[in-house]
């Protein structure tokens, strides 16, 4: 029987005050669910359950890159029949990971959502695989464990950076700083690449916490799922 993966997309669509529409990010969905679906059941889930939105604009900057585009028009079923995230509660055993999907919806939903902080505290309760890209660290960054010691405190992690977030203009827009958060709650351990929309998956916990910067790191953390699963660990712990 192949292992269970459970995607976690955001349910919340507004950006800000700017009257734009978010969502989760189209490759950060696409490159890992790429990676993982000839070798993994995966099962899609969101807090409100039902159609998760997409961000358009990642529709528009991806809608020529292939892999992106082929589940754009292959695979809308997927995020349009969501499961309820509060579900999932008391079944951690039932996965080998959970993956939280990016974009900036996961900002105003998954970071405070008390489900997804529950979930994510009974995967890593059952020693399953945490694992998040670009704006989905968010959902880990404000979890405490039942010691009251943050969930990734002393471990290596990464999200998308403030100059990212600078670049964007979209630093006002957000209710808090993601790199802030993380390496508040890290203890100081977050990295990122040398340069912004670089390349960084960050593994730690021997494999079962991976994160990873940005759009362009999604299928590395789609491969770094993949080694933690089948223990081909070409992807290694950060330094």
């Amino acid at each position: 029987m192949a292992p269970k993966v459970l995607f976690v997309l955001t349910s919340h669509e507004d950006l800000g005050t700017t009257g734009k529409k978010t969502g989760w990010y189209l490759p950060e969905l696409a490159h890992p669910y790429d990676v993982l679906k000839d070798h993994a059941e995966i099962t899609l889930a969101s807090p409100k359950g039902g159609a998760a939105p997409l961000d358009p604009s990642s529709i528009e900057a991806f809608k020529n890159e292939p892999i992106s585009a082929k589940f754009l028009s292959t695979k809308e079923s997927l995020w349009k029949n969501t499961e309820r995230l509060d579900a999932f509660l008391g079944r951690a055993q039932e996965f080998e990971a959970i993956f939280f999907v990016g974009g900036h919806g996961p900002m105003f939903d998954l970071a405070t959502d008390e489900a997804s902080h529950k979930l994510i505290t009974e995967f890593y309760e059952h020693n399953k695989v945490l694992a998040a890209v670009c704006h989905g660290p968010a959902a880990f960054a404000k979890v405490k464990l039942s010691s009251g010691e943050y969930l990734i405190a002393g471990q290596p992690v990464t999200g998308f950076s403030n100059s990212e977030e600078d670049a964007m203009g979209l630093t006002s827009q957000m209710p808090f700083k993601l790199e802030d958060a993380l390496a508040e709650a890290s203890g100081g351990k977050f990295v990122k690449s040398s340069e912004d929309w670089g390349k960084k998956v960050v593994v730690g916990r021997g494999g079962l916490l991976i994160t990873g910067q940005n759009p362009a790191s999604a299928t590395g953390v789609g491969q770094a799922i993949y080694d933690a699963i089948f223990g081909e660990l070409t992807t290694k712990d950060e330094v």
